[in-house]
Order: structure tokens, then C-alpha cells, then sequence
């Protein structure tokens, strides 16, 4: 994922807007010696960079600086992800994409004269292949995530919108096309993992969720009512994943219904040392019609429940995370995080039901080194009761379950390590490590190891 349209640094549950009350909701329940926020705001950011600071082309600085004065920022950058099986899965062998990102926003105040008005505009170029489904036979779960809908064109278009903050400060506005990930079910210590960036891995899956790269039409709002907590909520389009893939055919997409997000985050900040954390509470309803996984083959010949055929489609999510310890400053990502989350989908529609993950993203732990990052993280998919019970229907009736699948899916296991490494100032590295049980959600498979390298530039 790139780094966010709305500024280099991502801001996350509204942190960089001023609250509508000087106040505190859940926060003033707890101690007042924990309590950071007792008796001032702390307006800060919580982010990650996801392309290293500083670039590579430093003779463009100047240039850059200009355009800037005159309304226009941009942002090149070139990501690069290999991943090799070295045992396991259904073949060795090795894997490489890459992403090209260009990324502009444009202050229409400096331009025409639109006071507090912003449009982002984002393309990209993806190429390469994916390791899951090329060595290990998995086909739900991608562990590299430069990996996904391009449309094989040359600049697929993925942001055109319009941004505004109103009310003093007190409230952000977007409309236009965007993912629902820039701000929706996302993290960006989340992101700094290849597996669940930009969302948890269910929600990719989730047929109407629009997942970076996939954009549509909608908008969004965010708030702060307290010192502690913001909420946001938007409104978009569902389309089909396969409709318009490479952004630019606006009129081809069919509409199948809107999808409605929530999002509410508790944000404290605790001892003197004003540790955050983020404790985000999600639900997003999607009103299109989706088949039950019951309705296929024999299985549908057998049903005999009263779900009907087809029904709307819910999503929850929560996602925390909690400053353990600082170092190296005084930012929200000057510090060591422990992680953890849970996300569902209907699984009468959905083929990943449910996921638990835990892990955590420690910074310093090599002397000298403050802004490296080294991160665990592990994550535990489990396949929809429904969808396995239609297998086991067709496996009995004598039907093929496909070349794909070896037999009726139960539940995966990811476990992902990584070091970040600042090497220069637009230049980072990131080793990784995978280890994945249960490839394709079943026994047939052996568990897999894998070794990659990530590289990320900004020009």
C-alpha cells in the first residue's frame, strides 16, 4: 500500500482533526496517573512510513519544493517483493512482483482559489506472480502483497478524489473514488506486514469490500466527539472485482449494491510517557445479493435448511494495538507495539469466515538503529462452516471438489517476521520470513517456509 493520499504520514482514526469536545469519554475511567490526555490534547499522528523518508533523486528536492509553493505535491515509488519456497508447500521455487507508484495532490486553494479543498489522484503498475498460488496451492491467502488487480495496463488508476476539513478543523471530508482501505479496517503497524496490508486477509476476500488497488465511488466523513475517540462512516458503491480492472472505465462497472462502513477508535495515551494505543470497533454492511455457498451441486439438491439463496452481506472487525515502550522520539511510532485483532464475514457467503491475529512491532531493538522495525506476526484463517459442508456434499455425491482444492478446507496458519532497514535516506530493506501450516486450508499440503526480500524506494 502506498503511503496514504491524504499526506505522507498516515493519519488514523482522525487523529490529526481537533475534537468537537474538550474532553474524554473512555479514557477518564482510568487512572489519572495513567491517563496522558487528562489535561491537554496530544494531536499526534499516528503513521507509518511505508516509503522511507528522503530520496533517492535528491537534485529533484528543489524542484519538488517549487511545485509544492505552487500547489502540487507528488510522490514516486518503486516496491519490490520476492518470496522463495524453500520447503513445503507444492513446489520449490521462487516468486518476484513489483509496484510503481506515482502519487499527486493538488491544493486547490493555491491553484483556484478552493479554500481547504485537496484532490488526490493515484496510479500504479503492477507485474510479477504470486507465490501462494504458485508454490504452495493456496488460493485464498496472499503472502506478498504487491499482488492483485492491475487490469494489465500500464498506469492503473486507484484514487480521484476530493478532500476538505470543516468546522475548524473538526471535520474531514472525502468524496470521489477511493479504496476503502486508506482509512477503513486498516492499521499502519497492520501494514508494515506483507500479509495483511492493506486489511486483514479476510476482508480481502470479502467480494464487495473494495481493498487497495480496487477503488469505487463513494465518500466519507471523520470526527473526533472526544479527546480520545473519533468515528467514521461513509457510503459506497459495490461493484463486481472483475468489472473495470483497470480503473479507467468508470461506465462499465455494474452496481450491485452500497456498502456502508463504521468505524469507532478508542485512542489513549498512558503514563507519563504517553504511550498510545488504538482499539478500533468496525462493522460495514454490504447490501448486494450473494449466493449462499449451500446453493452449488449436490449440496444444493440436499440443503434442506430455510437460509434463503441470497442475502446481504456483514463484516466486523476489531483491531488493537498498544505502545509497550518509546525510543528514539517523541512520534506514535517511536516506540514498541503489541498487536492483536479479530475479524468475520457471513459465512454463508464468504469462504474466509473468521481471523485471529497477534504479534507485535518492535523499533531499536538493534543498538543505534531507532528506526529499523522488526515485527512477528501470526494469524489464524478458518474457511466457512458452510463451504466445507458443501464439499463434504460433493466429495459424497461423486463430484470433483476442482484441481485446486484437495479436500475439504478447514483452517490455515501464517506466520510472518520481518526486519526493516533504513539504509539511506529513500532507500529501505526488509528480509522476511513465512511460515505457513496448512497451505490450501488442508492436510494434503506440508506446511511451508519461505525466505523474501522487500524493497522499497522513493524517487
Amino acid at each position: 500500500m502506498p503511503d496514504t493520499a491524504e499526506g505522507l504520514r498516515r493519519n488514523i482514526g482522525g487523529s490529526s482533526l481537533r475534537p468537537l469536545t474538550d474532553s474524554e469519554a473512555i479514557s477518564w475511567m482510568l487512572p489519572s496517573e495513567l491517563d496522558s490526555l487528562r489535561r491537554t490534547d496530544i494531536p499526534d499522528a499516528y503513521y507509518v512510513p511505508t516509503t522511507v523518508g528522503g530520496h533517492l533523486i535528491t537534485p529533484l528536492d528543489r524542484f519538488r519544493a517549487s511545485l509544492k509553493q505552487k500547489g502540487l505535491t507528488f510522490s514516486l515509488s518503486y516496491k519490490a517483493e520476492a518470496m522463495d519456497n524453500l520447503d513445503g508447500g507444492v513446489e520449490r521455487g521462487a516468486d518476484y512482483v513489483h509496484e510503481l507508484t506515482l502519487q499527486m495532490h493538488f491544493d486547490l486553494d493555491k491553484l483556484v482559489g478552493l479554500r481547504g479543498w485537496t484532490l488526490h489522484a493515484l496510479v500504479m503498475n503492477r507485474v510479477g506472480h504470486q507465490v501462494s498460488t504458485d508454490r504452495l496451492g493456496e488460493r485464498y491467502i496472499n503472502l506478498m502483497e504487491v499482488y492483485g488487480l492491475t487490469g494489465g495496463v500500464a498506469a492503473h488508476l486507484v484514487d480521484f478524489y476530493l478532500q476538505k476539513t470543516m468546522l475548524d478543523g473538526r471535520l474531514d471530508v472525502a468524496v470521489g473514488r477511493m479504496s476503502l482501505t486508506h482509512v477503513f479496517a486498516t492499521s499502519p503497524l497492520l501494514c508494515s506486514f506483507m500479509v495483511t496490508c492493506s486489511a486483514p486477509v479476510i476482508l480481502k476476500r470479502a467480494p464487495g469490500f473494495a481493498v487497495y488497488p480496487k477503488a469505487t465511488m463513494g465518500g466519507r466523513v471523520r470526527l473526533r466527539p472526544t479527546r480520545d475517540t473519533s468515528v467514521q462512516l461513509g457510503v459506497y458503491q459495490v461493484t463486481p472485482l472483475a468489472s473495470n480492472p483497470s480503473g479507467w472505465a468508470w461506465g462499465s462497472e455494474r452496481t450491485t449494491g452500497v456498502m456502508l462502513p463504521i468505524e469507532f477508535t478508542w485512542q489513549p495515551f498512558l503514563t507519563d510517557k504517553k504511550l498510545p494505543g488504538h482499539y478500533v470497533f468496525g462493522y460495514a454492511r454490504d447490501t448486494s445479493r450473494y449466493a449462499d455457498l449451500m446453493t452449488t451441486g449436490a449440496a444444493n439438491a440436499i440443503k434442506r435448511d430455510s437460509t434463503p439463496p441470497s442475502a446481504p452481506m456483514n463484516m466486523y472487525w476489531f483491531e488493537g494495538d498498544q505502545m509497550i515502550y518509546r525510543k528514539g522520539g517523541s512520534d506514535q511510532m517511536s516506540g514498541g507495539y503489541l498487536m492483536f485483532g479479530y475479524v468475520h464475514n457471513t459465512p454463508r457467503v464468504a469462504a474466509l469466515s473468521d481471523q485471529y491475529y497477534a504479534g507485535f512491532s518492535f523499533n531499536g531493538v538493534v543498538p543505534h538503529r531507532d528506526t529499523d522495525r522488526f515485527g512477528v506476526l501470526w494469524s489464524w484463517y478458518h474457511v466457512s462452516d458452510r463451504l466445507r459442508l458443501n464439499q463434504m456434499y460433493l466429495i459424497d455425491s461423486g463430484q470433483s471438489l476442482g484441481a485446486s482444492v484437495l479436500a475439504p478446507q478447514t483452517s490455515s496458519h501464517v506466520i510472518e517476521a520481518y526486519y526493516s532497514i533504513d539504509v539511506m535516506p529513500g532507500l529501505q530493506l526488509q528480509p522476511e520470513f513465512d511460515y505457513m501450516i496448512r497451505p490450501g486450508e488442508t492436510t494434503k499440503t506440508p506446511d511451508a517456509t519461505l525466505l523474501g526480500m522487500k524493497i522499497i524506494a522513493n524517487f
